[in-house]
């Protein structure tokens, strides 16, 4: 039945090859017998071949045949049954066989094939194919046992000949005869003497045997041959492939499969390498769904991939010593072979999973469990681009979720991905498009914490891969920065900028690629457009100018952007075009001694001319020639230049500086202006004469005048000088001299103490009596005064010189003051548009809308305007400058104590920041004078205090108001979000374009240098309300109490905590890259408290830190900054150490907040948005770190609630005083919210719980039920709209989790604990009555944000109706149950007249749950009575809509 699959065992051209040598020569080392009977013998087989159609042949030609094969055995089988002389006559036959085979040709034509006889030339009708003469014999089952014995004889004879001429093995083709016989007379037999020639053959001939024996064996012998190839596996792992390439054929029991590959995976260590892919696709292919999971999880662990390649190093000498002509040992692998040895264990490893979907599911389970980042290998991330290439969706989804966890916890490391790129290239090839798209989600991710592994994806693969891959790569990256995703934009940038900085050459092939995204930029931000352009500069005009090829496109590009009216264009114009200078004039590195460094003098024409057209195309506007002069600053502080370049750039930058906007200091001043011109701001007065002087007033009316004129006259023959340009110039020409003389700032440091030419301030206090221009002309007098200050800070922050020091110090004392003024001048100059001192963004980015400009607040707020300092901060985390009301005693220009204590109208300039210059990150260095508070001003050392350099509360708050929004700007990771389809009219980075220049990691190792600054500023503050405190008798109240002061230490005290809770909160610290940066910040903390901090484990650190902390609680101003440092020690706790013991310290601490009495200055009560959105925040972090939260919600909820509810109109409650009729909506909400978030956490019931957990769960549900009743009869007092919203949609919400988890406790609980089920459920039906109520009573008022939440409740309170005739049925008491028709009330009780009509016919029928018969009838009669049971009108308001969720 099996014929048609046999094959011959060589083909017919093989037999005619053979030589005749190697017939001789067996031949003549063998002895013939001569016996006569052996000639009868021999005569009898041939006689009987010959009459059955088979001719025998001697020498190389085949035996023929001249009958089909069936023919042939069945005559054979005729003639051996009639012969007189059967049975005997079969001894006879195989003897003759025997005989006639004892010569090796002979032996070796009845091996072969049979060809079909001619006759006479023509073609006999036999077939083509015939089988070889003793697999025919073979076919005759009397002749098969003796047949069979005679070959496995014969067999050993050619075991150790080895392959003869030809490419032919004796010993394959004898086995071959064996093969998919139709019928084995005696398999067990077969299979016995096979396993004997095993053990005695060599290795070849044990292969050939042990792999063909499925095709040999009948299934009866598969299990007993299969233990037998299992213990011969254990002793010889040579035989492996063969084996298991057997046992995978055999029909196994699933017993003994499981044996087998048991004992397989214990010898997977000892395997060859390339045996190791045929061991694990046999093991994946033998396994079955129940265990998958354990096999795969065993696999995973014994896998070891790293063992497998050698690291390049090692590959690259092994390979120059084989070059060098010492051959390695054959055994050891090369490179090339392992990488193929791997890609097919993956190949494998593919298919197992393609097939089965157990396998895919075991692999993810496997790697998901492990938890630890040294247990981690190579083969979980080529297995997750296995997973992720297969077509399946689900595990291509369930592979990319599982790469973003463990990435997100950095379990997968960037070394990991590093060393599987380097050492597996070859491999991983075959999985490019899986590595492409992983790539590409990561980096579109929304999670700052994956986006850099995308990055990382990227940057090996470009180096390892292809030309193809690198192509695609680079695509890739430019539709990235084509998408206009903020975040995904700024990724692909910053990786192309790497490529091109690693691999110029490789990139310069794609130059065109990255060029196309120029016609993109549209909204681009002024960072990404320098990124761009500096990677296509370096592409084009690089050192070794590899892209070449778009150098004239780059000048086109650039000549038409600088040529353009379109400012937008003009700015890219100018950006693009000084980026290339910086990459043209580069300076050259000396390659040998003897080569010249500097660049050619072709080169140098080139840079000297593309400046000149910048400098020429940006004279036009003030603006443009602004923008340049700060862009030129940027490439002089990010870039070496070449000495040349730099020259040229520097030698006319003071000159032109002095002409445009210096002028000598004279007795007066010449012109006549809107304002008397006055020096003022001079703080080298002692000096002689001969000084200089700012001449701003003047420009400032020149440039006003000019524009009037520029209507006329389009054209005008000189250069105006606009003070616009003022300090983008003076930035340029400090970085000029810094670089020029190694940092010193000597031949410009008259600048710093120079006075300005502005006006007598003493106008703003007559707002009101000036005209509009006039108003508009002060106000840009004070910006420009403001931002020049701020740049000269800027530029001399770092000088070390005492003198130095206080001149900055004054000029910061400067800034705050004329901030006061400029907040006065605002309020009374409507519509008013600042000028521009950011020139790199739109310059309509920063226009306040008319409406929100003159925030004037009026006298009627009182101090109630002062109180809201620190509630803004939080808000905006924001700028404190309409706080700086306050400015040092020692200023020059200071009024009189009593107009500084009038209470004036003001803007904020927190809205104003975009038309201030940015500070740069040095000049918090500032910080690091001593704090100087008026209370320390009236002591002895009043007159001392100019010999040391110190800080005023003004100064300081305007200092750390700029920290804090540096700060939130680098480390607060924003996700990245698709651009709006109308661009918002500010950009977020407008002003940070400095702070853009360093990355988060730079911005956290600065705020970590100033630490211990910060922590002494904490510490003075904390002083200065002690003080206050114990002087006061712990009142801060007290009439004498300074109200400004006060509000700038609060304003102060704030904002370090806030700085240190955004420097803690960064997300690098969870990167194991930056775990030493975590301990050393704590180290400081700690380090307050405890000398030697830095030698302590992360645990102590973070315990001596909470410590630290915690110290402060006791100095609180204001709830908002109460709120700051719970927050901030919330997440101190959160970085390890002992959780439990800080959050009962934090839950302690926060109490005490909300349990203490907050008071301004002036000595009002705090209230207001800003003091409700702190008390909700506050309250949710006692809630969330309390251990209880039942018993928590229990205590305020019926103590302090109740408290409030018998006080007067205006009191608090007397154990929560920041729990007022105010604020009452404030504790209802987040005491609903967390009420029903607890009954979520509740754990379900389970069926192998004992009585005592039961019963555990039942006593807590029976605390939440009762607190939530308590909550919603709150309603009925406290009946407002908002309170109504909170209570619909947080019930709905309870509901639901009592039903999904209650319900199946009460369940199981009835038979044993009905009273307290019946106790529960009682109560929880006044709250459901009351809830019905509500619905009611929404209608009545037909306010849709209260009826939105109506259908969904219905619904909900009609399933809990059911659910508990549910549970009555399980427990037999249905009887005990029974439904009517609730009347519709509203909250008082009353029924809604609409409803009468319904239910004027029947009893307000009740939902009972009622105890056993016997109690029943008791029960009802007090139900009966009272009306408070539970109901549901079945009639009405059962709504089908939408249960959608409004939230209030």
């Amino acid at each position: 039945m099996m014929r048609k699959k046999r094959r011959p065992s060589v083909d017919k051209e093989d037999v005619a090859t053979t030589s005749t040598k190697a017939k001789k020569s067996r031949s003549t080392g063998r002895q013939p017998r001569e016996a006569a009977s052996e000639d009868t013998n021999q005569s009898v087989f041939c006689t009987f071949l010959r009459e059955a159609g088979v001719t025998l042949k001697q020498g190389g030609t085949s035996n023929e045949i001249d009958v089909d094969q069936v023919v042939f055995q069945k005559k054979i089988q005729q003639k051996l049954q009639k012969s007189p002389r059967y049975p005997g006559i079969v001894q006879e036959f195989t003897t003759g066989l025997e005989s006639h085979i004892e010569d090796p040709e002979c032996f070796r034509n009845c091996l072969l094939p049979c060809v079909p006889k001619l006759q006479d030339g023509h073609s006999s009708g036999v077939s083509s194919f015939q089988e070889s003469l003793l697999r025919m014999l073979l076919g005759i089952e009397m002749l098969q046992t003796f047949i069979v014995n005679i070959l496995l004889e014969k067999l050993p004879e050619f075991m150790l000949d080895g392959t003869g001429d030809g490419g032919l093995s004796i010993p394959r083709i004898i086995i071959n005869q064996l093969k998919w016989l139709d019928r084995v007379m005696d398999s067990k037999e077969l299979a016995a003497k096979l396993m004997e020639l095993v053990s005695v053959a060599p290795v070849e001939v044990q292969c050939d045997i042990i792999t063909s024996l499925p095709e040999i064996l009948e299934d009866s012998q598969h299990n007993d041959t299969a233990r037998e190839l299992n213990a011969l596996l254990q002793e010889n792992t040579q035989l492996t492939v063969p084996i298991l390439d057997a046992l995978s054929s055999l029909n196994l029991s699933s017993s003994l499969l499981t044996e087998v590959r048991g004992a397989v995976m214990a010898t997977l260590a000892a395997v060859q390498l390339d045996d190791l892919p045929v061991v694990v696709k046999f093991v994946l292919h033998s396994v079955s769904d129940s265990d998958a999971c354990e096999v795969v999880s065993n696999l995973r662990k014994k896998l070891e991939l790293e063992q497998c390649i050698l690291p390049p190093v090692l590959q690259t000498s092994q390979s120059r010593t084989k070059s060098k002509g010492s051959r390695a040992s054959a055994s050891t692998p090369a490179a090339g072979s392992s990488q193929d040895s791997v890609a097919l264990i993956l190949d494998g490893i593919k298919s197992a999973v393609r097939f089965q979907k157990s396998i895919s599911e075991a692999w993810l389970k496997a790697m998901e469990s492990v938890d630890d980042v040294e247990d981690h290998k190579v083969i979980d991330l080529l297995v997750l681009f296995i997973l992720h290439s297969t077509n399946g969706n689900q595990s291509r989804r369930a592979a990319e979720r599982l790469l973003k966890v463990k990435m997100r916890t950095g379990l997968i490391s960037e070394a990991l991905l590093q060393k599987t790129f380097r050492d597996y290239a070859q491999v991983m090839r075959g999985y490019f498009p899986s590595i492409l798209a992983l790539a590409q989600g990561l980096l579109r991710s929304p999670d700052p914490c994956v986006v850099p592994f995308g990055g990382h994806m990227y940057r090996h693969s470009f180096t390892v891969f292809d030309s193809y891959s690198q192509q695609e790569l680079v695509g890739s990256l430019v539709t990235h920065v084509c998408s206009g995703v903020g975040g995904e934009v700024d990724m692909a940038l910053e990786l192309l900028s790497v490529l091109v900085t690693e691999k110029p050459t490789e990139m310069a092939l794609y130059a065109v690629f990255v060029k196309g995204i120029l016609d993109y930029m549209d909204n681009f931000t002024p960072q990404q457009i320098r990124r761009l352009f500096h990677i296509l500069s370096r592409l084009a005009f690089g050192q070794l100018q590899q892209g070449s090829h778009i150098q004239d496109d780059m000048h086109i590009v650039i000549r038409k952007q600088l040529s353009s009216t379109v400012p937008k264009y003009k700015r890219i114009g100018i950006i693009g075009a000084l980026m290339v200078v910086g990459s043209m004039g580069a300076g050259r590195l000396k390659v040998k001694e003897s080569q010249n460094a500097s660049m050619t003098q072709e080169t140098f024409r080139q840079v000297t001319a593309l400046l000149e057209l910048v400098k020429s195309s940006s004279e036009s506007t003030a603006e443009s020639a602004a923008l340049y002069y700060d862009e030129l600053a940027n490439l002089i502080l990010s870039s070496t230049l070449d000495p040349q370049v730099q020259d040229t750039i520097s030698m006319s930058v003071l000159d032109d500086f002095q002409n445009d906007f210096v002028v000598d200091l004279g007795p007066d001043i010449p012109g006549s202006y809107l304002f008397p011109a006055r020096v003022m701001y001079n703080l080298d007065e002692d000096e002689s004469q001969g000084g200089i002087v700012i001449n701003l007033l003047p420009l400032l009316a020149k440039d006003l005048q000019n524009k009037g004129e520029q209507q006329s006259q389009t054209k005008k023959a000189h250069r105006r000088v606009s003070p616009l340009c003022l300090s983008p110039f003076f930035r340029l020409l400090r970085l000029c001299e810094e670089k020029q003389h190694q940092g010193d700032l000597e031949e410009i440091d008259a600048l710093l103490g120079c006075p300005l030419i502005l006006t007598d301030m003493d106008v703003v206090e007559k707002m009101e009596s000036l005209t509009k221009p006039e108003r508009e002309f002060l106000c840009t007098l004070l910006f420009h005064t403001i931002n020049w200050f701020r740049e000269v800070i800027n530029a001399f922050c770092r000088l070390k010189e005492l003198e130095m020091k206080m001149k900055v110090m004054t000029r910061l004392q400067n800034i705050t003051y004329l901030q006061t003024l400029l907040e006065r001048a605002l309020s009374g100059t409507l519509g008013y548009v600042p000028p521009v001192a950011n020139f790199d963004g739109e310059s309509t980015d920063g226009i306040i809308p008319i409406s929100a400009a003159p925030a004037i607040k009026t006298k009627k707020e009182g101090t109630g305007k002062k109180r809201k300092a620190p509630g803004r901060i939080s808000s905006e985390s924001s700028s404190q400058l309409d706080e700086t009301t306050d400015t040092d005693k020692t200023m020059q220009e200071q009024p009189e104590k009593e107009k500084e204590k009038e209470i004036w109208q003001g803007v904020s300039l927190g809205s104003y920041r975009h038309f201030f210059r940015e500070l740069d990150m040095e000049v918090l260095s500032v910080l690091q004078c001593g704090l100087l508070s008026r209370s320390l001003l009236d002591s002895e050392l009043h007159s001392e205090m100019r010999k040391e350099v110190m800080l005023g509360p003004a100064e300081l708050v305007f200092l750390l108001d700029d920290m804090l929004r540096k700060v939130e700007f680098s480390l607060t990771a924003a996700p990245a979000k698709r651009a709006p389809f109308f661009k918002g009219r500010t950009d977020k980075s407008l002003g940070f374009s400095h702070l853009q220049q360093q990355s988060s990691k730079d911005i956290a190792s600065c705020c970590i240098q100033l630490l211990p600054t910060l922590c002494s500023h904490l510490e003075n503050c904390h002083n200065h309300f002690q003080t206050i405190l114990s002087e006061n008798n712990g009142v801060v109240d007290r009439p004498a109490t300074d109200v400004q002061e006060h509000q700038l230490m609060s304003s102060a005290y704030q904002l370090l905590l806030q700085v240190l809770h955004t420097t803690f909160n960064w997300s690098g610290f969870s990167q194991p890259g930056q775990r030493n940066l975590l301990k050393k910040a704590l180290g400081v903390l700690a380090g307050r408290l405890k000398e030697g901090g830095a030698e302590l484990i992360l645990e102590q650190l973070i315990k001596h830190s909470f410590e630290y902390l915690v110290n402060f609680r006791s100095t609180m101003p204001s709830l908002t900054t109460a709120l700051c440092l719970s927050q901030l020690l919330s997440t101190v706790s959160e970085k390890g150490g002992n959780p439990a013991a800080n959050r009962e310290q934090t839950a302690s601490l926060a109490k005490r907040f909300l349990s203490q009495e907050w008071v301004t200055a002036s000595g009002e009560k705090e209230r207001g948005i800003k003091f409700n959105e702190a008390l909700h925040t506050l309250l949710r972090i006692y809630l969330e770190h309390v251990d209880d939260v039942l018993k928590a919600v229990e205590e305020i909820a019926g103590e302090g609630i109740t408290e409030l509810i018998n006080a007067a109109k205006d009191e608090s409650s007397a154990t929560w005083p920041t729990l007022s009729r105010q604020t009452f909506l404030v504790f209802y909400k987040v005491l609903m919210a967390e009420l029903e978030k607890a009954a979520r956490k509740i754990p379900p019931c389970k069926i192998s719980d004992n009585t005592e957990a039961q019963s555990e769960k039942l006593l807590t549900w029976n605390l939440a039920v009762r607190d939530f009743h308590i909550l919603v009869n709150l309603v009925k007092v406290f009946d407002s709209r908002p309170v109504i919203n909170v209570c619909l949609k947080y019930g709905r919400l309870f509901l639901e989790s009592f039903l999904k988890l209650g319900m199946p406790l009460l369940d199981n609980s009835f038979k044993r604990q009905k009273e307290d089920v019946q106790s529960l459920l009682k109560t929880f039906q006044l709250s459901t009555r009351q809830l019905h109520h509500l619905c009611g009573h929404s209608k009545i008022l037909q306010d849709t944000s209260l009826t939105n939440h109506v259908p969904a409740l219905k619904k909900s309170l009609e399933l809990f109706v059911y659910r508990v005739k549910a549970m009555l049925t399980l427990n037999n008491c249905q009887e005990a149950f029974w439904i009517g028709n609730l009347k519709n009330r509203n909250l008082k009780g009353e029924e809604i007249l609409s409803q009468m009509s319904q239910g004027s016919d029947e009893e307000e029928d009740e939902v009972q749950h009622s105890p056993p018969p016997q109690e029943q009838s008791e029960d009802e009669a007090q139900e009966t009575d009272s009306e408070e049971s539970r109901t549901v009108n079945r009639q009405e308001d059962v709504d089908q809509d939408d249960p959608t969720d409004d939230s209030d």
